[in-house]
């Protein structure tokens, strides 16, 4: 079976063509980060806007890499939340009206299943079941995965995100937009013994987490320095606060394969990039002989690629496929619930 991907939930715009015995054909992506960084972060209205105006071009384009035509699609998958109102809309109602014209049936997807299942991608797989830790910009949380579908939230954020935290902190030390990955480079020049900052909840006794604090005692330490941030000062701070919530999300991710007693761990989303986070769950599985899994670098922010595969995985799994027409997003959609009613 041959599905068409698509996400659109805030700013890349992306198309992928999962064959279900083939495995990923192509998948192609623009990403609007150029345009929202003159406004120091996303604008929901340019957002959609710019997502019509890419979507048809990058279809033909992953049908021309694929070598297929629309007529080859069986089913098209489009992610119907959680994310910005109006992106999501773009996204869905393009997909339902081709899915319409071409009388194939749709898939609604969850986003942050997507990026769950997204390093099934990679060319060493995770079996089921494992723990699963997404981290991005808008969700950070520890979910127990048994299968397609069988998810049990284990642990979450409190306030910010660990990605929101990056990049709320890298704009607090005069990086420009997006500041995370700005932040992350600029830490790996940084003294490790300058600053020491709080490690929230990491003793709290669950797994749950929270980085506002984290993002404070950083806007505290750029008071303290007064007007003038030397570059030494921003990598030194950079460096505190990634070795912090390094510490935190690796702890509590090996405390959750402690407590479900699983051996596999899977980290998704786009703080999953971080090389400081690779290295150190790299290291602690090691020692504790357990196996980290994470999806290629290309799929680690949103793409299509893994709306595609949530997709053909959904249908391998049984779940019902949606005939072409009605829909709506849920710019709010728990994955929880998800799994009941996709």
């Amino acid at each position: 079976m041959l599905v068409l991907g698509i996400e659109s939930s805030c700013d890349e715009t992306g198309i992928a063509l999962y064959d279900s015995a083939a495995g990923l054909l192509s998948h192609a992506l623009h990403s609007q980060v150029a345009m929202h960084a003159e406004y120091g972060g996303v604008v929901p209205e340019l957002a959609s806007r710019d997502h019509i105006r890419r979507v048809v071009p990058l279809l033909r384009d992953a049908l021309a890499r694929a070598g297929r035509t629309l007529a080859d699609v069986d089913a098209v998958a489009y992610t119907r939340g959680p994310g910005l109102a109006g992106a999501l809309l773009v996204g869905c109602a393009f997909a339902e009206a081709l899915a319409l014209a071409l009388d194939k049936p749709t898939m609604p997807v969850h986003h942050l299943e997507g990026h769950l299942l997204s390093p099934l991608l990679s060319a060493d797989p995770p079996e089921f079941p494992f723990i699963a830790l997404l981290v991005s910009g808008g969700h950070t949380q520890l979910m127990r995965v048994t299968g397609v579908g069988e998810y049990e939230l284990l642990g979450e954020t409190l306030d910010d995100a660990a990605g929101e935290a990056f990049d709320k902190s890298a704009k607090l030390l005069g990086l420009p937009y997006p500041g995370g990955a700005l932040l992350s480079k600029l830490a790996e020049s940084g003294d490790p013994g300058r600053y020491e900052l709080p490690r929230p909840m990491l003793h709290s006794g669950d797994l749950n987490f929270s980085f506002s604090g984290l993002k404070t005692a950083v806007l505290t330490l750029v008071r303290e320095q007064g007007e003038t941030l030397t570059e030494q000062f921003r990598a030194d701070a950079a460096r505190a606060f990634q070795e912090a919530i390094v510490e935190v999300l690796v702890k509590k991710s090996m405390k959750a394969m402690k407590q479900t007693g699983l051996r596999r761990l899977v980290v998704a989303g786009g703080v999953g990039a971080n090389r400081q986070l690779r290295s150190t769950l790299d290291a602690e599985a090691k020692r504790r002989r357990l196996r980290v899994h994470y999806p290629e670098l290309e799929f680690c922010t949103d793409n299509g690629a893994m709306i595609a595969l949530a997709g053909a995985l959904r249908l391998a799994a049984g779940s019902p496929l949606k005939p072409a027409g009605a829909f709506a997003v849920q710019p709010r959609w728990p994955l929880e619930f998800a799994q009941r009613s996709c």
